[in-house]
This record gives C-alpha cells, structure tokens and sequence, in this order.
C-alpha cells in the first residue's frame, strides 16, 4: 500500500506541475462580444512560414484595415483550441488563417503567400465573407 500512496504523491505533484502550463498554452478565450469578428492564426514552433509571417506581417497586422476588423489571437496547430468554436474542418497547415465570427468559421487562407500578396489574399477572402469591402487596402 506504501507504494500506491507514493505513486499517487508522484501524480499528483506531476498533474500539480503541468495543468498550469496548460492553462497558460490557452490564454483567454476570445472575447467575441468586445470583437465579434476575429482572426485565429493556426502555427507551429516549427514553421518557417510561421516564423517569416511573424517577422514580415506580425508586428503590422494590428494596425492594419484587417487587423482592426478581425484582431488576430495564435493557437498551436496541435491546440488547445478555444472552446466553442465551429470551424468547418481541423487545420492541417501552417500557418492557417481563419476568419470568425462569433466563434463560426467565415473564411480561411491556408500558407502564407509572402508579403506582397498577403494582404490582398487577406482582404479577398473578408470581402467574400461581408467584413470588409472588396476595395479594402492595408
């Protein structure tokens, strides 16, 4: 009996140690009645798209027309994801870029086209979907 008590100890110091990661891996849930359209940007530590869209758009996007009308938050390809969300499949690619509103998936671009074209592509896709209009620049 010794030994489950230990065992037990050793579990729960671990769960005590990795569930405020997991909490933290999260963040806050999107706040859709502050911003009830949003941009989910899907990306991996490992992604040299991911880490090229970061260095050419990441530090613009916020400021820019689809920044103010979608405000961008990031989830690991692998997740957490943040609960009720309806998206219309699991992303696969990275980076991905869905569009949301109120948690329901509008559009999607999957891969980063590079810094010329991304906005435009961008802009494309909010226009389909009735945020923006179609004349819409950066």
């Amino acid at each position: 009996m010794p030994a489950m008590s230990r065992r037990l100890a050793i579990l729960s110091a671990l769960s005590l140690a990795i569930l405020p990661g997991l909490a933290r891996a999260q963040g806050p849930a999107p706040d859709w009645q502050a911003h009830p359209w949003q941009m989910m940007m899907v990306g991996s530590d490992s992604c040299h798209y991911c880490r090229r869209w970061q260095a050419e758009i990441g530090p613009g996007y916020a400021a820019s027309v689809a920044g103010r009308a979608a405000p961008l938050f990031q989830v690991d390809v692998d997740g957490p994801y943040p609960d009720g969300l309806a998206l219309d499949r699991r992303p696969r690619i990275t980076p991905s870029f869905i569009l949301l509103s109120q948690g329901t998936e509008r559009g999607r671009v999957e891969g980063y086209v590079g810094q010329a074209h991304f906005y435009p592509v961008l802009t494309a896709m909010m226009a389909r979907a009735g945020l923006l209009s179609a004349d819409a620049v950066r």
